[in-house]
């Protein structure tokens, strides 16, 4: 069974996590929610989450995957966080995916893994004139080799049934969206 970290710094955007988690826990994917510090973390609207453990103690441990949700000031902290940094190099290095949405994919630039990669992120979020190596595009998800990145809370579902589909493939993303109730083609155009 794949294992996912999801790190949850205070101020993370609640739609993006909850949905993250919520869709690879349908999915029978090990999700591990890991707190930048040991205790309780108030996302950007005061939602107050507990997570699994503390980021101290999930890096203890291998992961497939990182998914890394925004929110301010939540994807601040991600980038500023040396620890956070160490581990999306090292999963990068080891040809893992690094997965970003909304604001977090500043933490990937930080990280310096997107040099020459095309990605998306909540605009603004990237400086692309002190990221000039980076392609940034307005598409909802983008994938590029390993790097998995997201637009903002209205592109999660997208994002995380994305994330599904690398980690356990598309039958497995297509009977989760399945059961949202959502149909593998639910944009639709009048």
């Amino acid at each position: 069974m794949p294992r996912v970290l999801v790190p949850l710094a205070e101020g993370f955007e609640e739609l993006e996590a909850i949905t993250i988690i919520d869709l690879l826990v349908r999915a029978k994917i090990d999700v591990v929610t890991a707190g930048l510090k040991a205790g309780p973390v108030t996302a950007s609207r005061g939602t107050v989450v507990v997570p699994a453990t503390d980021l101290e103690t999930a890096l203890k441990q291998e992961f497939d995957m990182i998914a890394l949700p925004g929110g301010l000031p939540g994807a601040n902290h991600l980038r500023d966080d040396p620890r956070i940094i160490s581990l999306l190099k090292s999963m990068t290095d080891a040809g893992k995916t690094v997965a970003a949405i909304c604001a977090a994919p500043k933490a990937l630039a930080e990280a310096g893994i997107l040099d020459n990669k095309t990605v998306t992120c909540f605009p603004g979020s990237i400086d692309v004139e002190q990221h000039k190596h980076i392609h940034v595009i307005g598409d909802d998800v983008v994938t590029d080799g390993n790097i998995i990145t997201s637009r903002g809370p209205g592109t999660a579902l997208d994002f995380a049934l994305i994330l599904i589909e690398r980690l356990v493939g598309k039958t497995v993303r297509d009977q989760v969206e399945s059961g949202l109730q959502r149909p593998a083609s639910h944009i639709q155009t009048h």
